[in-house]
């Protein structure tokens, strides 16, 4: 399957992503889109990653711009970087998915791109090859220093003193940052698994055996809370001290609330329990961060917005325990991990008591891989198109109540629970998501009906 370009932007097989490929890709965005005079490089952990980004610093070179070479480090420090620079970027990353794929994300001066920049790419591609002018190389300076400072003045030194945190460190390219963040505001850190080789981590479909490890830790080192991140550090993986998950979709609430944010701007996936938590206004988008940023900017006022793999974009200028915290509209990990665990110990209670305050609306995701795009896409089509065949895929669950389109199929069902189908747009990976009155109900909501799926599809 050729790489594909979508919300996350461009994503293949390694052995796909040759160096004319991705400088094809890395010129078209320069011509389509603003950038500043200047295009800021980063990537993750992977192997594959160097040699793309020589690629894209030198297509970058190659137009006559200056390439900011940034090295390994997460997203959103990059992101934050070029946006201070008020120039654009390129990150290295295939975030979640396994070692032998890889990708590219693109980033304007004011922050990620949206749906129309999107188009303007594809229809860039193959318009024609470097021109003969050769490039300032810089290399950066000082980007993650700013990263983890934007949290730690604004929290403070003593916003986590007294509590054992653990990291599960594998491949994150954020291992570092997020260690030296939560040590810099007090907590006792305890670093666990430092990964050579690149971990596919989805914080939004953690397997079992991952669930019990993380568990075990917890026990084993009397952790308070534990903590991790995707292979890019653009999504959160928060545990309480039981070893049990905080979704991204409950991570997300909190953090909000204690923003004080009026309106919550996330996609149709997101736990339920954010329209009774008070917040002014909750709007539902599409899956992706460029529809949760055109709803943020359209609303505007004090608007943040969160997916239900933890990313999370805050729109208006908060201030925090300590400091103020600027406005950074691209994916986070680092705010939704440490504003729950502040949040928490100011209270002078656990993480778990801090979730279980919480409306009791539970949610479970999964996926599974190597589901091709076609086969996923005529699924779904036929369910939409046909309330029969809901019902026969659906046989045994209580009457269905609604059906909502936004994005892939999601079905509510007159006992209260909600399943929610999706086709990966540029992955072979089809999702599916449960949400009921108890975490047990969900996670067997979601088994059975990827089951079901992997039935008819697999």
């Amino acid at each position: 399957m050729p790489p594909k370009f979508g919300t996350s932007g461009l994503r293949g097989l390694v052995s796909d992503l040759t160096p004319e490929l991705v400088a094809d890709y890395t010129r078209a965005f320069l011509r389509a889109c603003p950038h500043g005079g200047a295009v800021h490089v980063g990537r993750d952990l992977r192997a594959s990653s160097p040699d793309i980004a020589e690629a894209v610093i030198g297509a970058v070179r190659g137009m006559g711009l200056t390439a900011v070479d940034h090295g390994a480090l997460p997203t959103p420090a990059l992101a934050l970087a070029a946006m201070g620079a008020g120039q654009a970027a390129v990150m290295v990353t295939g975030s979640h998915i396994p070692a032998d794929r890889n990708g590219l994300k693109f980033y304007l001066p004011g922050g990620e791109i949206a749906k129309s920049d999107e188009q303007a790419i594809l229809a860039a591609l193959g318009s024609g090859s470097d021109t003969a002018q050769t490039g300032e190389y810089r290399r950066g300076q000082g980007a993650l220093e700013i990263y983890v400072s934007r949290y730690v003045e604004a929290f403070g030194a003593d916003a986590l003193t007294g509590w054992r945190i653990g990291v599960y460190e594998h491949s994150s390219v954020a291992r570092d940052a997020l260690a030296d963040a939560l040590a810099r505001m007090g907590a006792e850190v305890i670093r666990l698994a430092r990964a050579d080789h690149f971990i596919p981590v989805d914080t939004e479909a953690v397997d079992a055996e991952t669930r019990a490890m993380l568990k075990d830790w917890c026990a084993e080192h009397r952790l308070d809370a534990l903590v991790s991140t995707d292979g890019d550090a653009d999504r959160p993986m928060v545990v309480d001290a039981d070893g049990h998950l905080v979704p991204g979709d409950v991570l997300g609430p909190l953090t909000a609330r204690f923003l004080g944010a009026e309106v919550i701007a996330t996609p149709v996936s997101s736990n339920t329990m954010v329209d009774e938590m008070g917040f002014a206004r909750v709007i539902r988008t599409k899956i992706g961060s460029p529809y949760v940023i055109a709803a943020m900017e359209e609303a505007g006022g004090r608007v943040v917005g969160y997916e239900a793999n933890g990313g999370f974009l805050l729109g208006f200028a908060a201030q925090g325990p300590a400091g103020a915290l600027a406005p950074l509209m691209t994916r986070d990990c680092l705010l939704p991990i440490v504003a729950p665990l502040a949040m928490a110990r100011a209270k002078g209670a656990d993480l778990a008591a801090l979730v279980s305050d919480l409306p009791q609306r539970f949610t479970a995701a999964d996926r599974i891989a190597g589901i091709a795009s076609e086969a996923s896409q005529a699924f779904i089509a036929e369910l939409t198109g046909s309330p029969e065949a809901r019902a026969a895929f659906f046989a045994g669950r209580a009457a269905e109540s609604e059906c909502d389109l936004t994005d892939g199929l999601r079905v509510s069902f007159a006992d209260g629970s909600v399943i929610h189908l999706r086709p990966s747009g540029n992955a072979p990976e089809f999702r599916c998501y449960a949400e009921a009155e108890t975490v047990s109900r969900a996670e067997t909501l979601m088994r059975e009906t990827l089951e079901a799926v992997a039935a008819r599809l697999a």
